[in-house]
């Protein structure tokens, strides 16, 4: 199965091969390779330098907390992810360390930190799927997430698995086609909805 990205212009190879799978393998993920995939998210630019990110970590080697962590999973996602080894849930300090002011760039710095996790582990032959579909409520309430936090996202980090352990739904979900809109639809000059002289092709 070749999801090597396809792109426009050169970038890379780490960052072509970074996919987000929902097929993973059971195996193990080595501590110390979790440790330095966590280690690089934290080097990850932010606003004043606040770092406002936090991670919840659960491996499948504890089942009360793993299970913990899958019960905030919409259940289409508990569908598939219940077989990584590594779940996690991103949160984001929403006020200033500094002055006790709000963060409007907080959630932006938690997903610079996901980024940069995502691409060290890809560094390590592992993949991460990030899911917005989780229950923010149920979060806060099973971790005491306090005010002026928020859950960002939720995560699935482990080896590839095998397809064909998919549900047929989830199969083709897995073996479609990877997409990007074109430069010139986002990438803008002068004005708003002005594709930029530099993607331009027309």
């Amino acid at each position: 199965m070749d999801k090597i990205a396809k792109t426009q212009y050169p970038i890379d190879d780490l960052l072509r091969q970074r996919w987000s799978p929902l097929a993973f393998s059971t195996q193990t993920v080595e501590p110390d390779k979790l440790r330095s995939i966590l280690e690089a998210a934290s080097w990850a630019a932010s606003s004043f330098n606040e770092q406002p990110w936090s991670f919840i970590v659960a491996t499948s080697d504890n089942k009360v907390e793993f299970e913990r962590l899958l019960s905030i999973l919409a259940q289409g996602n508990q569908e598939w992810a219940q077989y990584a080894p590594v779940l996690m849930l991103s949160v984001a300090k929403l006020h200033f360390e500094r002055n006790g002011n709000e963060n409007r760039h907080a959630f932006h710095d938690v997903g610079a930190a996901a980024a940069t996790l995502a691409i060290q582990a890809t560094a390590l032959g592992l993949f991460i799927h990030q899911m917005a579909g989780f229950d923010v409520a149920k979060a806060k309430e099973i971790y005491g997430i306090p005010e002026g936090y928020e859950p960002v996202a939720a995560i699935a980090l482990g080896y590839l698995g095998d397809p064909q352990t998919l549900s047929d739904k989830l199969q083709q979900r897995e073996m479609s086609p990877r997409t990007r809109k074109p430069l010139e639809t986002f990438v803008f000059s002068g004005g708003w909805n002005q594709p930029s002289p530099l993607v331009n092709r027309s």
